[in-house]
């Protein structure tokens, strides 16, 4: 299964969700790829959209392997297996790529919300969206980060994810949507004929068509 783009499994994930709409869900996509996903959501089920900010610690040398991630709030996820694996210790090796990290959580919070204030989640359904989850880092973050927001119930939705992951994020968010959900996994690109990088005009207008007044 492969998807067209990220429009096309955001729509295709919003028919999914269709029994959440009578909750009044708040839908939060993870910049920037999982924000076009997001929209088509939001926008099937009439729901608020807004952004969830979180980033991935790479390891050193290689940095398409998530030692961890951080996130708004100042929510920290270890990945205890790689930095165990690869020898790392997080306080020391990985200073100031953590520092380097958070500073960008700050920063795209700034572009990208640009004087928009954050939607209360406190007592709401939250979705949170992303395109695709390899190691689950930056899902697990956000998922923390909505919860000390005070959301009532988090469902997690994604185009693609490997079935082992899944399992995983099933223990931490109360719902787990996801359309496609391979053995074999390499990279979330593969799974979508269009993956283009996402930029933060594109972001910012698709929070701004969100808007109840847009």
């Amino acid at each position: 299964m492969r998807f067209r783009n990220r429009a096309q499994a955001g729509r295709l994930l919003g028919e999914k969700l269709v029994p959440l709409a009578g909750q009044k869900p708040v839908v939060v996509g993870l910049p920037r790829g999982g924000v076009p996903v997001a929209a088509e959501i939001a926008r099937r089920l009439g729901a608020q959209l807004d952004v969830i900010l979180v980033r991935k610690v790479g390891v050193p040398r290689r940095a398409e392997l998530a030692a961890g991630a951080v996130g708004e709030d100042g929510v920290t996820v270890r990945n205890v297996a790689v930095l165990q694996g690869m020898g790392l210790s997080w306080e020391d090796d990985l200073r100031d790529q953590v520092a380097k990290e958070r500073a960008e959580v700050r920063r795209r919070a700034g572009v990208l919300r640009r004087g928009r204030t954050r939607i209360d989640l406190l007592g709401r359904t939250v979705i949170i969206v992303d395109d695709g989850i390899a190691t689950g880092s930056t899902v697990v973050a956000a998922i923390r980060v909505v919860r000390g927001l005070g959301a009532r119930r988090v469902v997690l939705a994604v185009p693609v994810a490997p079935a082992d992951t899944l399992q995983r994020m099933g223990e931490l968010a109360d719902e787990v949507v996801c359309l496609h959900a391979p053995v074999r996994f390499v990279a979330v690109g593969q799974w979508f004929e269009d993956f283009r990088q996402v930029s933060d005009d594109e972001v910012r207008v698709l929070l701004a068509s969100g808007e109840p007044d847009a």
